[in-house]
């Protein structure tokens, strides 16, 4: 909640403002970086690498790529039984 009442202000200046030593400790920032990659997966997989390539890439499970890549799957085909 934080974060959005102070979107204009940088990376620096949060950390000094809330005591923070060292940002990429907190929730936010490990739950942030988690999206990110699991958002790259698709594009990788676009660019001709294979699940375990994109696996070791992004340093994740071989699992948890495949269940995106599955995930995306049924979103692009949709459920119009």
């Amino acid at each position: 909640m934080l974060i959005y009442k102070f979107v204009n202000k940088t990376q620096q200046e949060l950390e000094a403002m809330f005591g923070l030593t060292d940002w990429r400790e907190t929730k936010f920032y490990q739950e942030v970086k988690e999206e990110t990659k699991l958002e790259t997966i698709p594009r990788l997989l676009k660019f001709g690498l294979s699940i375990e390539q994109i696996a070791q890439a992004l340093e994740l499970d071989v699992k948890q790529v495949r269940q995106v890549i599955e995930k995306q799957g049924e979103e692009g085909t949709g459920s119009n039984s």
